[in-house]
């Protein structure tokens, strides 16, 4: 807009002493005016009707302002001719202008802060929202706009101008929050109007506190502890403990109005909301308009506070909040009781993580929040492969859930549709998909159909192989069958060695792979009858993530196809990308499998699974009993696996899994360097194993593991340990884990072995 600035000034103002300067702004055009010794802030605005009532109704409230505190907050000042706004009118546009009167100090973003002054924030804002609880407004109850947190929905729009898709989910997580927990809340929350936008920039400064406040243009009529959520936002983002912070501004605002425990309980969504509003905003508007830099100029600070409050939880800041004004924490059971009310109604047989088992309540991608508000760095759970709760996934079988769900005997879209996408995953040998609701279904149809399919009954298994908790899976799991309470060996069961390169037999010749493998082909060609399948996991994980040697697959694969059997790859838990630089695991060994297992990360911790094959096994099995899975398949499943590919691909988790991979066995490394109890580090991508030893004698440390996994518990980090004597730590987390995150938990490893005494 191009205001006549000085033929206006020229009216306004008779001096030859008159100097102006623009101000930074988001919209409209404003000016500092010296004239004499006196300073103004002249306000231009593009017109429009709504524009007008607007600022009609902002200078309404400042003279509201006025009767009590003039020096605090912008006093309209009149023209010549007595008004307040004056619409102005050129051949090509209209605008709106006024003058304010200016008020001196220091700009909170320009000070240095201490708990003293943002107690007097806190102190400021309260008085203030006392004195605007005398003042209503129609044109402010009416008003629904983007900055206005109560309406953050409007703000959804930018979210695809978010040029980073990892940010992306940050922003759509939150709404989904602000949906889940503010929402249900609003009629109980207080309204009023407030000022809205108390953010560095707009509060001023004097003798160490806050001496009042400008720019009244985000002014409306919403929640009470919005006031407070905008504060906090804009005081507290750049600090490294904003909780603490924002603990001070509550508790001088709720000395002078009280809040209630409904506020404070929604409070942690309102900030994590307004913050979302700013990178929504700033996204939009670096888009449309790249040279304002005021607009951009919160914007990094905004995404450190989500990605802050991201790891810190709502329950811990809710808690923190109510202890500011004096209240206990939220209260929960005890860890005990909830130990005892399970065990009244659930069996032993569901063991329980660490020696103090965690209540938890919450997650959100790789965190867990347990019921006191604690905050875990989830580095094991690998079932929720794109993160715990993210959004996007939520939203698909949300969505779905409340359209159709049904069976595979009946004709919907998203089955073909998923599957043509899975299958697109793979060579064009394999192409015949067969959904079910777990990948021990999927291990025990794949066995089903191998047998039917070959005739034979004999299967070829892998030490410490795992492969589900059916009948058929357990026959095939050497880690459950081979345990003390197992039930041994089936005599259709042919076990052959891991090829396990560090510890195994051949762990010290050039060429261990080819080595295993040669006792594997005699062990084939010396069994009493024909062997219909070999099923092996890529990276053996309950062995402790042992990767299979080298060329041992493609040893072994053609010479199980050659006696008439199929050869099976559990892809249950390396899959979907998680080993990086494959999205297979046995792409890793330059081999094709007849039969692909898939469960657990398919769905992000939704029960499905699935196997795909060759169109020769399929048309095999075709002449079996008809195959019907009530659950496998089913659009809610189909909906959601799919929306897992999308992640993967838009995240690009793959991508991320094999560098954060990549730095975490690097990582690892350097401390098997330093500290001789670490025999080997392993794995691929998000996918590793560290095996514990006594002092360099590959002697099972067991109990130096079960330490470290009860510490870093104790240090709000999960890993969990495996391998035959529970001496291997194993971490696995969700593809979006960070290099930030890796430092964590290996920077907490080495303090743990450092102080370590046998």
């Amino acid at each position: 807009m191009s205001v006549d600035i000085n033929h206006i000034l020229q009216e306004e103002f008779i001096s030859e002493n008159l100097d102006y300067n623009r101000l930074d702004g988001y919209v409209n055009a404003n000016y500092l005016i010296t004239a004499e010794n006196s300073k103004y802030i002249f306000k231009t605005y593009p017109y429009s009707k709504s524009m007008a009532t607007i600022v009609s109704a902002e200078n309404n409230a400042l003279l509201h302002l006025q009767e009590t505190a003039s020096d605090n907050f912008p006093k309209p000042i009149s023209f010549k001719d007595a008004s307040y706004i004056k619409h102005l009118k050129s051949d090509e546009e209209e605008y709106l202008i006024r003058k304010l009167s200016y008020l001196e100090g220091e700009l909170l973003g320009g000070v240095q802060h201490d708990h003293k002054l943002l107690r007097s924030l806190g102190r400021f804002l309260a008085k203030m929202d006392l004195k605007l609880q005398g003042f209503n407004s129609y044109v402010y109850q009416a008003r629904q706009f983007e900055w206005d947190i109560q309406y953050v929905h409007l703000n959804q729009k930018y979210i695809n101008d978010i040029p980073l898709a990892k940010n992306r989910k940050l922003v759509q997580y939150f709404f989904q929050q602000y949906n889940e927990h503010v929402r249900p809340s609003l009629p109980l929350l207080r309204k009023q109007i407030i000022h809205n936008d108390a953010n560095e920039w707009n509060v001023l400064t004097q003798n160490g506190e806050v001496s009042g406040i400008i720019d009244f243009g985000d002014m409306t009529y919403s929640l009470l502890i919005n006031e407070l959520a905008v504060a906090i936002t804009y005081a507290c983002y750049d600090k490294e403990n904003p909780i603490e912070w924002a603990a001070v501004i509550i508790q001088a605002y709720h000395e002078l109005l009280p809040l209630t425990e409904t506020e404070l309980s929604v409070l942690y969504y309102l900030i994590a909301a307004r913050l979302c509003i700013s990178v929504c905003n700033s996204a939009h508007s670096s888009k449309v308009n790249p040279d304002n830099s005021y607009i951009s100029v919160s914007e990094k600070p905004a995404w450190s506070m989500l990605e802050y409050w991201l790891s810190i939880g709502p329950i811990k800041a809710e808690n923190a909040f109510r202890k500011a004004i004096g209240l206990e924490d939220i209260s929960t059971p005890s860890v005990d009781r909830v130990v005892n009310k399970r065990a009244k109604h659930i069996s032993s047989s569901y063991s329980l993580s660490y020696d103090e088992p965690i209540h938890m309540v919450k997650s959100a991608f790789q965190y867990m929040y347990d019921a006191k508000g604690n905050s875990f760095l989830d580095a094991y759970n690998n079932i929720p492969h794109v993160g715990h709760c993210h959004p996007k996934v939520v939203e698909a079988g949300q969505r779905q859930m409340a359209m159709l769900n049904t069976n595979t005997r009946y004709l919907y879209n998203q089955l073909a549709e998923y599957a043509e996408r899975l299958q697109s995953k793979y060579p064009s040998s394999l192409n015949k998909i067969y959904f079910v609701n777990s990948g021990s279904a999927a291990t025990d149809l794949a066995l089903r159909m191998a047998k039917f399919h070959t005739g034979y009954n004999n299967v070829m298994v892998m030490e410490l192989g795992y492969h589900g908790n059916t009948q058929s899976s357990m026959e095939v799991s050497d880690y459950k069958f081979d345990n003390p309470k197992g039930d041994g060996i089936k005599d259709h069961i042919i076990k052959t060695d891991i090829p396990d390169t560090y510890k195994g037999k051949y762990a010290e010749h050039n060429n261990p792979g080819q080595l295993y493998a040669s006792d594997a082909i005699a062990q084939i060609q010396n069994c009493h009858s024909p062997i219909a399948a070999f099923i092996a996991e890529p990276i053996v994980g309950c062995a402790g993530q042992v990767p299979l040697a080298p060329g041992y697959l493609k040893e072994i694969y053609p010479v199980i196809r050659k006696q008439g059997g199929v050869c099976i790859s559990d892809e249950v838990q390396t899959g979907f990308g998680r080993v990086g630089h494959h999205f297979w695991g046995y792409e890793a060994h330059d081999v094709v499998p007849d039969i692909v297992i898939m469960g657990k990360p398919i769905a992000n911790g939704h029960p499905m699974g699935a196997i795909i094959c060759t169109e020769e096994i399929a048309t095999s099995f075709e002449k079996s009993v008809e195959f019907f899975s009530s659950f496998g398949g089913n659009p809610i499943s189909c909906a959601i696996a799919s929306a897992v590919l999308d992640v993967i691909e838009e995240e690009q988790l793959q991508e991320n899994a094999k560098a954060v991979g990549d730095y975490y066995i690097s990582r690892l490394r350097g401390l098997a360097d330093k500290y001789n109890c670490i025999g080997d580090v392993r794995g691929m991508g998000l996918f590793i194993g560290v095996e514990l030893v006594i002092n360099n004698s590959k002697q099972p440390n067991t109990k130096l593991a079960k330490h470290i996994k009860n510490s870093l518990r104790n240090k709000n980090i999960l890993i969990s340990t495996d391998g035959r004597y529970d001496n291997i730590l194993k971490s696995k987390p969700a593809l979006c884990f960070n290099k930030s995150n890796v430092d964590k938990v290996v920077d907490s490893i080495e303090e743990l072995l450092s102080n370590y005494k046998q």
